[in-house]
This record gives structure tokens, sequence and C-alpha cells, in this order.
């Protein structure tokens, strides 16, 4: 992060002003990545009215940067008619797509409507893989061939790479195509829930190997999103720091006018359908909530050792069961990065321990001609 935008983080914090800001105009796609987190049925979208109105709402409370983010934002018939009336407001606008529909005329109109960046996913730099997450054969081609056109245009263009088991080996060489490409690289190792709670999709996560390989490369460099980590004031003490800036400087707004702390923390906090977002930002209970937690409150974190530079996230941690509590995910990061177990991992272990200890009495105290078969064993 900036300079500059960390002291508009530390004011727009002070002054309760939603700094950042990512709107999914749709769940519809046309691609079908394994580990979406995302239902692709259209359940209600809002209106082209009901968008521009929101986004008029949204410059009034101050919001700077906006980000456009789907599904495949291009699938919204009016994305140019939304996109011009968020830069008439002003707003800083950053786009994430497959960019699969883009051509020559989108190019140019982004171009020209001056989007400050546009973020791509790719998976890996062999189609074999990369098509293979998204479900759609020649899906790299194509996303590869829009960033060449993009980048000749004169945009910025950002390649986003979430790590699974999938493409793993592959970091290096999409780091490689972005280069070759003159485009920026950013790199993920988590996998997120289901939007629903449905946690299969982190069964497609990195291990503890692979982790450990991510976070010693030198040649890597953390890529945690610019408005995920909120700068800590000068003189604060560790225990009273605010753990990200989810619900503090940013939030996220659902096709269906939901508002939620951060797209990772989906905890409802109202509707803009019913609610001016303002009022949903300084008044709801449940944004207040989050807002509310310090180190100090958090059940495990007060008493570990990487307290102070863990990247918990608390949208992982609520969607664990506990918002205070400790991000499982987070914790395997700082235990690959340094080595040393988290208090969480630790007081797992002891758990697990004394559980084991307690069946091998039981098991010893029953007697020897009970529950056994004709061989001996345990039935």
């Amino acid at each position: 992060m900036s300079v500059l935008l960390q002291e508009m983080s530390v004011k727009a914090q002070k002054l309760n002003i939603p700094l950042s800001v990512q709107l999914d105009l749709t769940y519809r796609c046309n691609e079908r990545c394994v580990h979406c987190y995302l239902d692709h049925d259209d359940h209600g979208e809002m209106t082209t009215a009901e968008i521009k109105h929101l986004l008029d709402e949204m410059a009034e409370a101050g919001v700077f940067i906006l980000t456009l983010s789907g599904g495949e934002i291009f699938l919204r018939k009016d994305f140019f008619d939304l996109l011009e009336h968020a830069r008439r407001l002003m707003f800083c606008v950053k786009l994430k797509t497959n960019a699969v529909l883009i051509r020559e005329r989108e190019a140019a109109r982004l171009r020209d409507l001056n989007v400050e960046s546009v973020q791509i996913s790719i998976y890996s730099h062999r189609p074999e893989v990369h098509d293979a997450i998204t479900l759609i054969p020649g899906s790299l081609k194509r996303s590869v061939a829009a960033i060449r056109f993009l980048k000749s245009q004169g945009l910025k263009v950002v390649i986003a790479n979430v790590l699974m088991t999938q493409n793993m080996q592959d970091y290096p060489g999409v780091r490689a195509l972005a280069a070759e490409l003159g485009v920026e690289c950013t790199l993920d190792p988590t996998v997120t829930p289901m939007m629903d709670g449905n946690r299969s999709t982190v069964a497609l996560g990195v291990d503890q190997g692979a982790l450990r390989q991510v976070f010693r490369d030198t040649s890597l460099v953390g890529d945690v999103d610019e408005f995920c980590a909120l700068p800590a004031p000068a003189g604060e003490d560790e225990m009273e720091s605010t753990p990200c800036s989810a619900g503090h400087t940013a939030c996220y707004v659902s096709p269906y006018g939901d508002v939620f702390p951060c797209v990772q923390f989906p905890l409802p906090t109202g509707n803009v359908r019913q609610q001016r977002f303002v009022d949903i930002w300084r008044h709801s209970e449940q944004m207040n909530d989050v807002r509310s937690i310090r180190l100090k409150d958090l059940t495990t974190c007060p008493s570990c050792s990487h307290a102070g530079t863990c990247t918990r996230c608390p949208g992982l941690a609520y969607m664990e069961g506990n918002m205070r509590g400790p991000s499982t995910q987070d914790c395997e990061k700082s235990f690959a990065r340094t080595g040393i177990p988290s208090a969480n991992m630790l007081a797992k272990k002891n758990v697990g321990a004394s559980l084991r200890n307690a069946n091998l009495v039981q098991i010893r105290a029953l007697p020897t001609s009970v529950g056994t078969s004709p061989a001996g064993a345990i039935a």
C-alpha cells in the first residue's frame, strides 16, 4: 500500500468512511471454476436503476475506490452504462473479469473511461491445467489474448493466481507469463469457502509442504490486497489493534443488494433495497459488532506468538463458526512461514492427544471377555 493510501485509510477509519467497496454486478459466469465460492444462478439481480441509485449513495457516503466484480461482469448488458455512471461520480474503478468477452470495442471503451486496473485470473501457463480449473476449453488462450490486447491499449492489467492442488507447481510459469506480457502478478494461497458456508472447496487448497515452498520462496513478495490490512496508528497497543479493514474502511455488496463486511465475510448487515447504504454502514448492529473486535477480544489469538504478524481473516474465522476465533487457514500460513505452530494448532493438538488418551484408558478398562471376536480383536 502506498503512503498516500495508508494516510487515506487511517483518516477514513477515524471518520467512519467506507473508502473501498467491492460491488458484484452478477453471480452469473461463463466459466465454472472448480474452486469458485458463488452460486451462479440469478436470484434477482439489482436492476440498472437500482445499481445507479446505489452508486449515488456510495458516492455520498465517501466511497473512493469501487471494484466491480462478479461472476463475469461483462455478462451484464448494461455494464458500460453502469461503468459510465460510476466514472461520472469520480470513483476510482477497478475491474475483475476473466476477459473472455473483451474485444477491441470493449477495450477501447475501458481505456476511454480511464479504468484504473483490470484484474484477470490465470491459474496456469499450461492450457490443460488452466482450462481444467475453469472447465472451459480454450479459456486460457482467450484470456491471454485479451491481456495482450488490453495492454496494447494502454490499460493496467493484473494477473491473479489462486494456488490449488491442481496448479501448485505452475506459479513460476504464471509469473514468467506475466513478465512476458508486461503485467503485474499476484499470488493467493487461500481457497475461500462457499458463500453459503459450504467448506468443500477448501479441500482444493494446498498442503503444508506447498505452503512452506511458497512462503519461503525468495522470489515472491506478499500480495495481500491493499485494502485487506489496516495500517496501525503510531503508538497503538497491539492488543487494541483492529484485525482488518472489513467493516472499518471497506465492505462488499452482492448483486442482490446484501451488504457484508467483506466478500470473504458473509455476515449479512443489511440490504440496500430496504435501507440507505450509508445507514447500513453507520448503524447496522452487525457491522458495528464487527467493528468492535480487537485483538484482545479474540478467543485464542492474544496468547499466540504470531499475534502481531498473522494475516488472520475474521471472515474465514466466521465461516469456521466464530468471527472472534482463529482462522485455521491463516494459522497454517503462519506455521508455513515460520515453522512455529500457532496457539490454535497447539490447542487442537492437545485436545486430540487428550481424546486419544481418554479412549485408550476406556479401552484398557474393558473386561477382556467383553466385545471381542474369537481371534481376540476388539469387535
